[in-house]
């Protein structure tokens, strides 16, 4: 219980100053005492479950990180709620890689499913990303759908 304790409180720490908050701020955003949060943050005390959702809300994290994430052993911040590192993977000499089972259950992703692979060049934000292929080929039967209906209208 005291690792968890100090998890939370090491983790609300750090989402305050993240954000950049003071104590006050956030215990009036969450609409409790600026001691509560001081004990909390100092780990005296923990927030019930009402005011970690509160917080998490507050911090836009899951409950389960805001409570479990252990930024100490995995090396960077609470993930926004939502997002996922799921680790690294190796290519292989054929370009193959094997997504994480993590990543491959939360997204349903099985043995036969196709995937469309996209890429961004930009500098700024480059990289490669894979959406499921339904995904795209719904997208693409709406816009085809929705332009097909559109009636033209002559030129006069």
């Amino acid at each position: 219980m005291k690792k968890q304790t100090n998890l939370i409180s090491q983790n609300l720490t750090a989402l305050r100053q993240y954000h950049k908050y003071s104590q006050e701020e956030v215990a009036e955003k969450v609409g409790v005492t600026r001691q509560a949060v001081a004990k909390w943050e100092a780990g005296e005390t923990v927030p019930d479950i009402i005011n970690c959702d509160a917080l998490a809300d507050l911090y836009d994290v899951s409950v389960d990180a805001l409570i479990h994430h252990d930024q100490k052993e995995s090396h960077i911040p609470i993930p926004p709620k939502g997002k996922h590192l799921f680790g690294t993977v190796k290519i292989g000499d054929r370009g193959q890689i094997v997504l994480p089972k993590k990543a491959r259950d939360l997204f349903h992703i099985k043995s036969g499913d196709l995937l469309v692979v996209l890429g961004d060049e930009n500098p700024g934000s480059a990289g490669i990303a894979l959406i499921p292929g339904d995904t795209v080929l719904r997208n693409i039967a709406f816009l085809r759908d929705m332009l097909g209906s559109e009636k033209e209208v002559p030129n006069e």
